[in-house]
């Protein structure tokens, strides 16, 4: 017997006996360098009549284990070989076996056996799986550690074989009475899958019934023998896991494993209630079928009234001469049909026709698109155009200038930013390449308008202008009016010219030489050659030039005044 107290190997302290078999101890031990406890298994030669076989028998469950690697299988670590005795260090499972809880309660609740059962099934199926596959062939409640978590543990390993399949039938009779198959008392082939399937079936009798398989007359009866109110789904898989010619039971864990996750189909009744539920089903799906065929034919008809409709209201409005009742019109359009992009667009045409986006309009803009914004998203083209035309508005045609938050909101959408189903090339075949980098920009220009003059926690400015110089000098490049129009060159030329004019001390100290701003204004001079087309391109173009005196002289001031 080992001593508690004493340190096995120099390193594995015995804690406490924890099991007394009639040929082994069990001790809790320590690894004190690990702090790790574990369960040492102790086989006595003087405890034994035929040590050496025993020993080569644990030597076998020893050899298995250390092979193996499943959640629900204790580990093999260590196997020290003394003179009187050999030791097996393994995984400390703490806990009581299944025999153990029988002890306590006759027998145990059918719903917890299940759950059981099935933690048994993926174990044995893993082991029935590996390269030869191993038969257990020794389950019983005694060889199942039921852990304090719910979870269970196959232990025990002593009477385990590798399957071989040249063998007609195992050499050695091995197993329990009453949980054995037949084939592992010799003279009906060799134990296999089934044999374990058979072995788990009278465990899982034993624990819902609480008879014993191993008591006489070695029997097992249909479990609602015991108890009527037992399931008759599990009663089912129990009689098919315990028949006495292996092929007429499941033929393999995950089979079993299938019917215990299904047993309530297997249930009395269970398909007449199923071939009711078909019935109601099928008769369901017929009315169906019936009706939707009659809501579609009103559909269509409602659908055409609703188009007819819809097309009325936008002719009225293109007709009407008062605004107030053109509007009324669109809004109409809109309420019966949120979704389609038309009668927003028309609507946005309309306000652009006279080349002034007032207070009124914008107005008008806010009642008619936001309560209708979640419907439109739904029509992801149109809502992309609306998006785009809405931000030209409030930027190029506001009343009171430009618009910059507005514009800011919806050039968002139009590039995509807040649209996270759609990609930058699918944006580019709405809009066009030309109008999407007109958004871009645009949208660049206002977030500058945004965070212009905002110190940082220093108070400090010069941070803030190098980038935004850095910006301004990458997207304002040459030939604006070629690669996009002359509204955008002269809109973009002139806010560069603003900026220099507004913050040409700033960008000064911030370190952007005069000459490269120099440079700037010299290469705007020279792209305003372009023709104005109309009285709004000539009206940009003379605030651009003016712009362009104004930043002359401050950025003669500004850098007047470092030099001094």
């Amino acid at each position: 017997m080992l001593e508690i107290g004493s340190i096995i190997d120099g390193k594995y302290k015995i804690l406490s006996k924890i099991g007394q078999g009639g040929m082994s101890t069990v001790y809790l031990a320590l690894n004190e360098r690990a702090n790790k406890s574990w369960a040492i298994k102790e086989v006595r030669k003087d405890g034994v009549a035929d040590f050496e076989v025993i020993k080569q028998s644990q030597m076998v469950e020893t050899n298995l284990l250390k092979k193996l690697n499943h959640p629900n299988l204790p580990s093999i670590i260590d196997v020290i070989d003394r003179e009187d005795c050999f030791l097996i260090v393994m995984d400390y499972i703490e806990g009581n076996t299944l025999s153990d809880a029988l002890k306590v309660k006759k027998r145990l609740d059918c719903q917890d056996v299940i759950e059981w059962a099935k933690q048994l099934c993926d174990v044995l199926e893993y082991l029935h799986t590996r390269q030869p596959a191993i038969i257990y062939r020794d389950m019983k409640p005694s060889n199942v550690m039921l852990k304090p978590d719910g979870t269970v543990m196959l232990i025990d390993f002593g009477i385990a074989r590798e399957f071989k399949e040249q063998n007609v039938e195992d050499t050695t009779c091995l197993g329990t009475r009453g949980y054995a198959a037949p084939e592992q008392f010799g003279g009906h082939g060799q134990t296999d899958a089934r044999t374990d399937i058979y072995c788990l079936g009278a465990t899982i009798y034993h624990l819902v019934t609480g008879h014993n398989p191993c008591d006489p007359p070695y029997e097992m009866y249909p479990i609602r023998h015991w108890d009527p109110s037992f399931s008759s789904g599990l009663e089912k898989i129990i009689l098919k896991c315990t028949q006495k010619n292996p092929d007429d039971r499941y033929q393999s864990c995950a089979e079993l494993l299938y019917a215990l996750e299904h047993y309530e189909e297997e249930e009395e009744g269970y398909k007449k209630v199923q071939n009711i539920k078909w019935y109601t089903f099928f008769m369901t799906v017929v009315l169906t079928v019936v009706m939707g065929i009659c809501t579609l034919l009103s559909h269509f008809g409602m659908t055409n009234m609703t188009k007819d409709q819809y097309e009325e209201y936008l002719n009225n409005a293109s007709m009407a001469s008062d605004t107030e009742e053109k509007y009324q019109y669109y809004a109409e359009a809109i309420e019966l049909n949120p979704t389609n992009e038309e009668a927003y667009m028309d609507a946005v045409t309309a306000m652009q026709a006279d080349g002034v986006f007032d207070n009124r309009e914008s107005e008008i803009i806010r009642q008619m698109v936001p309560s209708h914004i979640n419907d439109l998203e739904k029509n992801k083209e149109g809502y992309i155009q609306l998006a785009y035309e809405l931000g030209m508005m409030y930027f190029y045609y506001s009343e009171n200038g430009q618009d910059t938050q507005n514009a800011m909101k919806w050039l968002n959408i139009a590039i995509g930013n807040k649209t996270n189903d759609i990609t930058e090339n699918e944006i580019s075949t709405i809009l066009g390449a030309k109008k999407l980098r007109r958004a871009q920009i645009l949208y660049n220009i206002c977030q500058y308008y945004q965070n212009l003059g905002v110190l940082n926690k220093e108070g400090d400015y010069e941070g803030d202008y190098k980038t935004l110089w850095d910006d301004l000098s990458s997207i304002i490049k040459e030939d604006l009016a070629k690669e996009d129009n002359n509204v955008t060159a002269l809109v973009m030329y002139n806010f560069m010219a603003i900026q220099i004019n507004q913050n040409a001390q700033h960008f000064v100290d911030a370190g952007v030489e005069k000459n490269e701003m120099d440079q700037r204004l010299s290469m705007i001079k020279e792209q305003m050659s372009f023709d104005k087309n109309n009285s709004y391109e000539k009206e940009l173009y003379d605030k651009l030039c003016n712009s362009l005196e104004h930043a002359e002289n401050a950025l003669e001031v500004a850098t007047s005044a470092t030099q001094e």
